[in-house]
């Protein structure tokens, strides 16, 4: 057994006996661990025991292995690293800075629920055979997605997503190169001046970024809820509320959709109701919200801004045999002023790509919309004819044109 091994075990023994709590006392774990390395190094001079042959990284590993998350702590504390992912348990990847590439750690399958069982202990959340996906979060807001066989056909899949925290505001964005600055000002002022904002992209393609630097517009003294499967969202407001889903319990009851977390925000007496990401009948009830006057934002998977549209138009029809595409579209228009499209290019940066208006009028089954903003020559370029004069901007106090001229 390696000296490693060896004094991990001695740290753990010592936690039990003094009563410890690992997640909750890092700093006396930290010390702890210090102290027994040094005791174990001092053992090893005079006893048949593995020397410590690095004793800076074998103190971080063994720390990393009772009180963060093992070989996978380094990736986690890496600020370059977005996401992991484990295949196997001899194929781990990450993303960096949006490039993905395997990884040199090797795992045991035991390794691999064992992680994800002490990664699941703080959400509340199970995985069994009768449950086999599980989404959750872990304690520093990164997000965890497992499937277990005999779903997946032979090891766990794992995914961590983290919540790496690079734009707070419209203008981080435009410093990170990911919006122009006077697309960031019309962005700006259409959310001070109440405008229904639907953010679009793939997966990965930075739309809770996108959202979280909106809701930096919002006024301050304006009531914000948010609802989410997982929660994701950082909304700088002081009046928040924020909520998740819940999974059933072992009854099979208790289980608590996104569809009524949305009925449950409008009782709460919200200013702005934000929905993480929009994904089944739900929409249909925030499309309610916001048809009652209700400001709103929310996200959708989709492949263009006139995609998303389309999608938005199509999840209502889930929620029962009795909503139709002639109640849904019309609302749709009325409801949505505009789509910010995001999109990652192969390079891992991360752009808007288009900002669409959204009409009132609704001809042969379409929305009418025009591009305010769209890529042309691998920038982001304002479209004069597409800005659509909105009364929300006159109602706030704001001359849009003005505020485009002044940031051009």
């Amino acid at each position: 057994m390696e000296a490693k091994q060896l004094l991990e075990l001695e740290v753990r023994e010592l936690i039990r006996a003094r009563g410890l709590d690992p997640t909750g006392q890092p700093e006396e774990i930290r010390a702890l661990v210090a102290s027994a390395a040094a005791e174990y190094d001092a053992r090893s001079m005079q006893a048949p025991l593995p020397m410590v042959e690095d004793m800076a990284s074998t103190q971080q590993a063994v720390f990393d292995a009772v009180a963060g998350f093992g070989p996978l702590q380094p990736l986690l504390d890496d600020p370059e690293v977005e996401e992991i992912w484990i295949n196997s348990p001899t194929q781990v990847f990450c993303a960096r800075a949006g490039v993905t590439e395997m990884t040199n750690i090797s795992l045991t399958a035991q390794q691999v629920s064992d992680l994800v069982e002490k990664m699941l202990k703080s959400s509340g959340r199970r995985l069994d055979l009768s449950s086999p996906f599980v989404d959750a979060a872990l304690p520093d807001g990164s997000r965890l997605h497992v499937v277990i066989p005999d779903i997946t056909s032979q090891h766990w899949a794992v995914n961590i997503r983290k919540f790496v925290v690079r734009a707070h505001k419209l203008h981080d964005l435009v410093r990170n190169n990911s919006l122009t600055a006077q697309a960031a000002a019309f962005l700006d002022a259409a959310v001070r001046a109440g405008l229904n904002i639907l953010v679009s992209g793939a997966t990965q393609a930075g739309k809770t970024t996108m959202l979280n630097c909106l809701s930096a517009s919002i006024g301050p003294r304006e009531r914000v809820i948010t609802v989410e499967e997982i929660f994701e969202l950082k909304i700088p407001q002081r009046d928040v509320v924020n909520m998740q889903c819940r999974q059933p319990n072992l009854e099979g009851i208790g289980e608590i959709s996104l569809r009524r977390l949305v009925k449950e925000a409008l009782r709460m007496r919200p200013d702005r109701i934000i929905v993480g990401e929009v994904r089944e009948a739900e929409a249909l009830d925030m499309l309610v919200a916001m048809n009652a006057g209700l400001a709103g934002m929310c996200s959708v998977h989709a492949n263009s801004a006139h995609d998303a549209l389309t999608k938005i138009c199509t999840l209502p029809l889930l929620a029962g045999e009795n909503i139709s595409r002639d109640f849904v579209t019309p609302t749709v228009a009325s409801c949505f002023d505009l789509v910010v499209h995001c999109a990652r290019n192969p390079n891992g940066q991360r752009q808007v790509t288009e900002i669409l208006s959204v009409g009132n009028r609704v001809e042969a089954g379409l929305i009418e919309t025009a591009p305010v903003f769209r890529m042309q020559d691998h920038q982001l370029t304002f479209n004069p004819t597409g800005l659509m004069e909105h009364q929300k901007y006159a109602h706030a106090g704001i001359d849009i044109r003005s505020v485009l001229g002044e940031a051009a």
